[in-house]
């Protein structure tokens, strides 16, 4: 019996389409998990998934099963990978809110974040940055559904009081808030939100496995919203009062 290709070609074709295993799942319209099994060779492509995959790319069926598809063009994936994770000094890799909870498992995982899709900004400089979609009303007036661009701080004493990050940590999961530390208890950090309608919240230091301060914001016009007169000073009512509290927890 002739070996099959078909598992590790799907794997290629996905990479080359640059689709996480979630994205190529959907288009097969199969369990990710299922396209994990086909992708490691732990189970053979079922018939209808492998059609799919030919009318998607314009690949025979027997091209699919019987050829090694990344003898084809071997360096293509390589030097995709390359500007991805480096080869590019302004290549962004975006975390959408549908990825966040696989981020929270896969952040370290060179290969999962190799999986991400990835944008380019001009304007930004050296260093390392990620883009993260936030959903709520807590950083108001930033909208929901914006993209904050973040630049990777690699320590809490990088990061300015007050300063607004993209918090990855194991209790609270992806979230975007303003920063601050108090002197007496070096353990908590302080997470406020820019809408006075939420109260700011500790969590423990241990517990944030990444931190990425933010360094722009990106979103549609039709979403940009404005404060009337009351919501601004409702708003500056509420950071001196947040002020007046965080003096007094230094004294």
């Amino acid at each position: 019996m002739s070996q099959s290709f078909a598992g590790q070609n799907l794997k290629y074709l996905r990479k080359l389409k640059g689709l996480t295993q979630e994205e190529f799942a959907m288009k097969l319209q199969i369990k990710r998990s299922l396209l994990g099994a086909y992708e490691e060779e732990r189970a053979e492509p079922r018939l209808d998934v492998l059609e799919i995959v030919s009318d998607e790319f314009g690949i025979s069926l027997d091209d699919l099963l019987r050829t090694d598809l990344t003898g084809s063009d071997s360096n293509y994936l390589s030097k995709r990978r390359q500007q991805k994770m480096g080869g590019g000094a302004n290549q962004i890799h975006f975390v959408p809110m549908k990825a966040a909870a696989g981020y929270l498992a896969g952040y370290a995982d060179e290969e999962f974040i190799d999986e991400l899709n990835t944008f380019t900004l001009p304007m930004m400089g050296s260093g390392q940055f990620r883009a993260f979609e936030i959903i709520g009303d807590s950083m108001l007036p930033t909208p929901s559904g914006s993209i904050i661009v973040g630049q990777k701080a690699e320590c809490l004493d990088e990061v300015k009081s007050n300063t607004a990050c993209i918090v990855v940590s194991r209790s609270e999961g992806i979230v975007y808030k303003r920063v601050s530390r108090t002197s007496k208890d070096k353990s908590r950090i302080t997470l406020t939100s820019d809408n006075p309608a939420y109260q700011p919240y500790d969590v423990q230091a241990g517990d944030i496995l990444e931190l990425w301060q933010a360094q722009m914001v990106i979103t549609k016009v039709a979403q940009q919203q404005r404060w009337d007169v009351g919501q601004l000073a409702s708003l500056v009512n509420n950071l001196q009062e947040q002020v007046a509290n965080l003096k007094k927890g230094l004294n």
